[in-house]
């Protein structure tokens, strides 16, 4: 995979777990929660799906072959970042793994754009939370 690519599927799952909008090829606007994407042939699905007449629907698969494009009015998490500000308190102690969407801090504390996932409850995921929630206080200001 060449690194143009790696780069656009990293972009693409970037919008997991976002609102979008995606257009199909007949004109039709669906809206809902990017639940899953396939990267071999971009099929999508959705979820809490509100058509373009309001219907509203639970989960919506659509084919990759009639997708014309996605949009998000969400900016994405800006993981790198998050990796810089750690690297501040944690220096050499920080692997960013941006296209699989996490951070490990001295290789046993694991957070994502929602916080600490992996090695609560010790002194240094405390840290590591501590520097997340200063982090994400920033960027709302």
């Amino acid at each position: 995979m060449s690194v143009a690519q790696r780069k656009y599927f990293t972009e693409v799952a970037t919008l997991a777990d976002k609102n979008v909008a995606v257009i199909i090829n007949n004109g039709k606007i669906f809206n809902g929660t990017l639940v899953g994407i396939n990267p071999d042939n971009l099929s999508l699905v959705l979820g809490d799906v509100k058509d373009e007449t309001g219907k509203l629907l639970i989960r919506l698969v659509i084919n990759g072959s009639v997708v014309m494009s996605i949009s998000s009015a969400e900016k994405p998490f800006d993981l790198k970042s998050l990796a810089n500000r750690l690297e501040k308190v944690f220096p050499t102690l920080v692997e960013l793994n941006e296209q699989a969407g996490y951070i490990v801090v001295m290789r046993k504390v694991k957070l994502t754009e929602k916080g600490v996932m992996d090695g609560a409850g010790s002194p240094a995921a405390d840290r590591v939370q501590k520097v997340y929630d200063s982090f994400m206080s920033d960027a709302k200001a």
